[in-house]
């Protein structure tokens, strides 16, 4: 398949969007991005990579990150994990403390940040060096240490997570938090302050897209089964409230981050990164929703 011929179109197609949408307000280092770039990423299970645009620009992945903890948790737990986050979608915002109040401290999915917190939490208690350990578990599905944490988002974050403190509390509250609360808030922030580009993100999300290949970087190991279940996580749930809307134009599974970026899948094919910082409503970018949606109507491929 032409890959780098239909990428070349979907970023020509896509321009009349360039304009719609805005960056995330409420974390201040992310307003300083220019909001104007725009990249793409993809990687096929034969090696083959092709890329457009801005896609070496180095940006921080946010929620992206949630994925990568989820793995190590799912690891280290295996199915006690699900005692302490379910596997539904939310059907609600990524930050919402009044689902979580309602359902008693326990997370709908471990990808909207309720049940980030708690695989951060499980993480610090599994792991000697949890913050250490998470950012050589990611070097290692890039194949690179080029990885970092970018320590002001991170401050940035932390600064003014107020709701994030507030879910934090709630979590606590309801005996779903077991180390300190700032322990496990500096963890969390860090992760989404991740720093990649689209390259090295769909190199690190590749791994997912073939369940029939070990699964094994630095000390995590997932098996055939785990990793169809994360991607079944991705497909309902990676979206937010707006997973429902990502299944019907685009069919694949994935994960956004408020930074503007997104990372999917399609099994046994290739893995695609799009990076794009104007958000829509929903808080996904809005030239890689649409990106997307041209790729698997142009190929004609999705897990559908």
């Amino acid at each position: 398949m032409g890959y780098q011929q239909i990428l070349e179109e979907i970023y020509q197609e896509t321009q009349q969007f360039s304009h719609i949408g805005e960056p995330a307000s409420y974390i201040p280092e992310l307003t300083k991005v220019d909001p104007n770039q725009y990249g793409i990423c993809l990687k096929t299970m034969e090696g083959e990579t092709f890329h457009i645009g801005d896609s070496n620009t180095p940006f921080a992945i946010q929620s992206i990150a949630k994925v990568f903890s989820l793995a190590m948790a799912f690891h280290l737990r295996g199915e006690k994990l699900w005692k302490r986050v379910g596997v539904e979608p939310s059907g609600s915002a990524f930050n919402s403390v009044i689902q979580l109040e309602l359902e008693r401290g326990i997370p709908r999915n471990p990808l909207i940040n309720a049940g980030a917190l708690v695989v951060a939490d499980i993480l610090l208690t599994e792991l000697e060096y949890p913050e250490e350990q998470f950012l050589k578990f990611v070097q290692a599905l890039c194949h690179t240490k080029d990885i970092t944490y970018n320590e002001s988002m991170a401050v940035s974050e932390r600064e003014n997570g107020f709701l994030n403190a507030a879910i934090a509390n709630m979590l606590k509250y309801y005996g779903n938090i077991e180390n300190d609360i700032e322990r496990v808030l500096r963890f969390y922030f860090r992760q989404c302050s991740l720093t990649m580009n689209c390259e090295q993100l769909a190199t690190a999300f590749l791994p997912f897209s073939d369940h029939t290949q070990p699964f094994q970087f630095e000390e995590t190991k997932l098996t055939s089964s785990q990793v169809k279940r994360i991607n079944a996580i991705m497909q309902t749930c990676g979206f937010y409230d707006e997973a429902g809307e990502f299944s019907f134009t685009v069919g694949l599974p994935g994960k956004s981050g408020v930074g503007g970026g997104i990372a999917a899948i399609c099994p046994r094919r290739y893995s695609v990164a799009v990076w794009s910082p104007r958000l829509n409503k929903k808080g996904n970018s809005v030239m890689g929703m649409k990106a997307l949606e041209m790729l698997t109507t142009k190929t004609e491929v999705s897990i559908f």
